[in-house]
């Protein structure tokens, strides 16, 4: 039996923090549940998993993450209800000048549900899964 119960949070560093945590809410319908202006660090959830956005220092001196050779997050991904909101959700984040769509909703594999890969502000790589 596994000793843990799913994820209580998930932690991204981000080039801009208030571009990132836009995205989360206006885009995704996430709620802003607190901050650490200092620190600096949002947190948002949708209810049911809780980001934390964490400013990076000096982003202009980052390096990209490159999902070939980093070791660390290659992506997240979140949960839909059903493919037809998934595809709704599509249709919005195509239009956005803030996303980079990977791939649009298509079949995954031979398990029935639907996927679409999107690169989100500070270049963040989020699946999206229609179950």
């Amino acid at each position: 039996m596994a000793h843990t119960q799913g994820i209580h949070h998930l932690g991204l560093t981000v080039p801009n923090i208030k571009e990132a945590s836009s995205f989360f809410i206006d885009a995704l319908g996430f709620t802003q549940v607190g901050d650490i202006p200092s620190y600096p660090a949002i947190f948002v959830s949708d209810g049911e998993v809780m980001l934390t956005l964490w400013q990076a220092e000096e982003p202009e001196q980052a390096t990209p993450f490159d999902r070939h050779k980093n070791i660390g997050l290659h992506h997240f991904a979140l949960r839909l209800a059903d493919s037809s909101a998934l595809i709704d959700l599509y249709k919005q984040l195509e239009t956005r000048p803030d996303v980079t769509i990977e791939f649009a909703p298509e079949a995954l594999g031979e398990s029935g549900m639907q996927h679409m890969m999107c690169r989100i502000p500070g270049n963040i790589r989020l699946e999206l899964i229609a179950l």
